[in-house]
């Protein structure tokens, strides 16, 4: 069984830094975290699941929300089942709950595309 994990999240001051991490566990043989792209994706009280950024299992290209470029970084270790997420300069509007996700195939920007989902964590930014 496949588990997508989310930690990091926090209360932060707008202009703060903060890395928000995702752990895999359960992708084993021939489904290895390795073949997946995975996402960032967040969701703001009363609004709908946003796409924040993607990369794909090579780790060599990234794909970011105009909102979010040039502040945030996403990256991933094969080796730690695990995929990270930079956040500098945050600003309030960037207060959601982050979730990360996990597609057998090319990245999307697409919730609907994506095979598995970690639970959340939540990030707030406020003075």
């Amino acid at each position: 069984q496949v588990h997508l994990v989310e930690s990091g999240g926090g209360l932060v001051q707008p202009g703060d830094s903060l890395t928000v991490s995702c752990v895999a566990s359960g992708l084993t043989g021939s489904r290895t975290f390795s073949r997946y792209a995975l996402g960032w994706f967040r969701q703001a009280p009363g609004k709908g699941r946003e796409f924040v950024a993607a990369i794909i299992s090579s780790g060599t290209d990234t794909h970011y929300v105009d909102s979010v470029k040039g502040r945030f970084t996403i990256s991933r270790d094969n080796a730690k089942n695990t995929v990270y997420l930079q956040m500098n300069g945050l600003k309030p509007e960037d207060t959601a709950v982050y979730y990360c996700a996990a597609v057998a195939g090319p990245y999307s920007t697409y919730a609907r595309n994506y095979d598995y989902w970690g639970q959340g964590t939540q990030v707030t930014v406020s003075s």
